[in-house]
């Protein structure tokens, strides 16, 4: 299969759904025009076709070692990460005052989303890099900036994120790495560290670790955790590689997927680190990498889906199997309804995924731009539920690409069965599905709703004016986003956070399919009678009715739940 990245796709969505007129309309952003939108999908399009797709499978079946305390990479990824560097991809949303050109994460995202699809185990790399950015930009100080941040920009050096600790992985306020004074400005960092992903590598340059640890009579919990820049090599007076740091990778975990990256035990024995942000301020910190991620890891779903299906519907288009009805297009099996459904299902959720996460993106974009707490809410709303229902939908596509590939999407060689398994992780890490949901409906409802009513107003104001040209269709969206309201006034007015968190998964869900068919009504209206209606069609008509029986679920409560005692879920 030849990979085809969506190009157009993310052109009709700037275009026509997810509008980008007032992203350019702001001063920060007035440099993204259209032509350059178009040139730069262009360029990373042929970037992700010519250069990364050929490494996804080589990292599979090549995966990273360990040799000799030294990582070595799967063929090719070396070469591939460099073209990524040369390009200016790590950089594209990075500050121009330190070698990044300032586009919207918009287009980032689009980015993110066409390198997943080529080879998810290398976009890892400049995702953790990208995240480390970010993380520096907003509160490291002016002297580790001017040092890092243009070599991370430009891809000469490269950076990861050290949270998890064999007894800390969800709740990161049990960690025990240890950070102490130097006397000098510097500290000594000693602690190991599990699932460092990209932790360690042979491109050259340098890898720079952001380390939660945590100082000498610190407070308890996650508030007493501080966060450190701990290089791999020592920068000397020029600001070049130098010296060893007290840092190794201790082994490479073996995993079910994304065998190209490699996944280090980190160990960490006095190592020189210096104190990003305030002492005590390191979630704070890390959660803004954090949240980078989490847009990156919903769209790695979203990428690899897309892979998938161009997978499964190329070997649909050839393979011949029993008779398919007389109405059918081909005698090969995409003429068989049950295939059918299963490629337009696959096709479906692709765009709601895809489109839920470019809103994501712009909303962040405006944040930014405008300082509007109404677009950071937003953006803030749409983050869980871009990384879980993007991430779902990888792993729900990538299943349906091995059913659609019958006996052989079981068997290795023809590759099917690696999007399942690279995608897996997605719904795991950079905080599970199950925690997202729960943010959703904890955290992300403190204002008593209010970012998601607005939202939900203005799925029913394009709803309202869709009724004239799609009068079913629009109904049946504006019933749901009926439900989904009263669904969150129930929410809100929960106090035992159980009884939220009993249904936080299913309302995510809910939500996001409320989203989907909102912007699925949205690219019906701009392609009446094309295909993109008739997308529409199927979406809204045979899909976002699941979220009636979510939404029943959501409310369901705690009481049901927790019914069952532990001996007898036991017996």
């Amino acid at each position: 299969m030849t990979y085809r990245a969506p190009v157009e796709d993310y052109n009709f969505l700037f275009d026509h759904v997810v509008k980008l007129e007032a992203l350019r309309g702001t001063e920060l952003y007035g440099d993204a025009t259209d032509d350059v939108t178009r040139a730069i999908l262009t360029e990373a399009g042929k970037l992700c076709q010519e250069v990364l797709a050929p490494l996804q499978r080589p990292g599979d079946l090549n995966p990273a070692r360990l040799e000799n305390g030294v990582v070595r990479t799967s063929p090719g990824y070396h070469e591939g990460f460099k073209a990524i560097a040369e390009g200016g991809w790590v950089g594209m949303s990075a500050d121009p005052e330190y070698g990044g050109m300032g586009l919207p994460m918009a287009l980032n995202a689009a980015v993110s989303d066409m390198m997943s699809a080529a080879c998810v185990s290398l976009q890892l790399a400049p995702l953790l890099t990208q995240g480390q950015i970010e993380a520096l930009e907003h509160h490291a100080s002016d002297a580790l900036k001017e040092l890092y941040l243009p070599k991370l920009t430009s891809g000469e050096w490269t950076g990861t994120m050290n949270l998890t600790e064999p007894q800390a992985g969800s709740d990161v306020g049990a960690l025990t790495t240890k950070a102490e004074e130097n006397g000098d400005g510097t500290y000594s960092v000693t602690g190991q560290k599990i699932y460092i992903t990209w932790g360690d590598h042979d491109f050259g340059g340098n890898v720079c670790h952001l380390v939660l640890a945590r100082l000498p009579d610190a407070t308890a919990g996650v508030r007493g955790i501080s966060l450190f820049m701990v290089p791999k090599l020592l920068p000397d007076e020029n600001g070049d590689p130098g010296t060893r740091n007290g840092v190794s990778v201790v082994s490479l975990e073996h995993k079910l997927g994304i065998h190209g990256s490699p996944t280090c035990v980190m160990q960490f024995d006095k190592a020189t680190g210096w104190l990003v942000g305030e002492k005590e301020g390191g979630m704070a910190a890390m959660f803004t990498m954090m949240n980078n991620a989490r847009l990156s890891v919903g769209l790695q779903g979203i990428g690899v889906a897309d892979a998938a299906y161009q997978h499964a519907l190329a070997y649909a288009q050839e393979r011949k199997q029993g008779k398919t009805a007389p109405a059918a297009e081909a005698d090969t099996i995409i003429g068989h309804a049950d295939v059918r459904r299963m490629l337009a299902t696959m096709k479906a959720d692709i765009f709601a995924a895809r489109a839920i996460a470019v809103s994501n993106a712009v909303a962040i974009d405006m944040a930014k731009a405008t300082g509007d707490k109404a677009w950071k809410a937003r953006a803030a709303l749409l983050t869980p539920i871009t990384k879980a229902f993007g991430s779902d939908t990888g792993i729900a596509v990538s299943e349906m690409g091995i059913q659609i590939h019958g006996g052989m999407g079981f068997v290795e060689e023809t590759g099917a069965a690696q999007f399942s398994r690279d995608v897996r992780i997605t719904a795991i890490y950079e905080g599970t599905n199950g925690i997202q949901a729960m943010d959703l409906v904890a955290r992300k409802m403190m204002d008593g709703g209010e970012a998601a009513m607005a939202l939900l107003d203005e799925v029913g104001e394009d709803v309202e004016a869709a009724r004239a040209v799609f009068p079913r269709l629009a109904n049946e969206v504006w019933e749901a986003c009926e439900s989904m309201r009263e669904a969150t006034e129930w929410l809100v007015a929960q106090t035992d956070m159980q009884d939220r968190f009993a249904g936080a998964v299913p309302y995510l869900r809910a939500f996001a399919r409320v989203l989907g068919a909102h912007l699925h009504l949205k690219a019906a209206m701009a392609d009446r009678g094309g295909a993109r209606e008739k997308l529409a069609r199927f979406y809204i008509q045979r899909m976002l009715p699941e979220h009636t029986a979510l939404l029943a679920h959501a409310q369901a409560g705690a009481e049901g739940l927790f019914a069952l005692t532990d001996e007898e879920l036991a017996s």
